[in-house]
């Protein structure tokens, strides 16, 4: 079985798009607690990347309204596992799904 690069794999929402910036991801971040959800992240290395579990960085961020706090947990997460993809969730409380789920950091 040959491997797959790690950049045409696609993992979720924004997976055809070219790599958001940070802004981007703040516009993102910004969306899913203007809505009410709860962001989660999540990180799993390369070789698991395309299965359906991946394992949570901490605890969900309940209750948190800042976009740079949750950018801020983003950056320990890619910091302590630098070679692992990191993707967001937003968690929808009230349908109790994820209401977005895109990947932040490509190792």
């Amino acid at each position: 079985m040959t491997a797959v690069p790690a950049d045409s794999i696609k993992l979720g929402t924004f997976s055809y798009l070219p790599p958001m910036t940070r802004e981007q991801v703040t516009a993102q971040i910004e969306y899913v607690l203007g809505r009410g959800w709860t962001c989660g992240i999540e990180h799993v290395e390369p070789a698991r990347a395309t299965q359906t579990y991946w394992y949570m960085w901490r605890l969900p961020l309940f209750g948190e309204l800042s976009a740079a706090a949750v950018l801020e947990e983003i950056d320990r997460c890619r910091d302590a596992h630098p070679g692992h993809y990191v993707r967001l969730i937003g968690y929808d409380r009230l349908r109790q799904t994820q209401g977005l789920a895109f990947v932040v950091h490509r190792p």
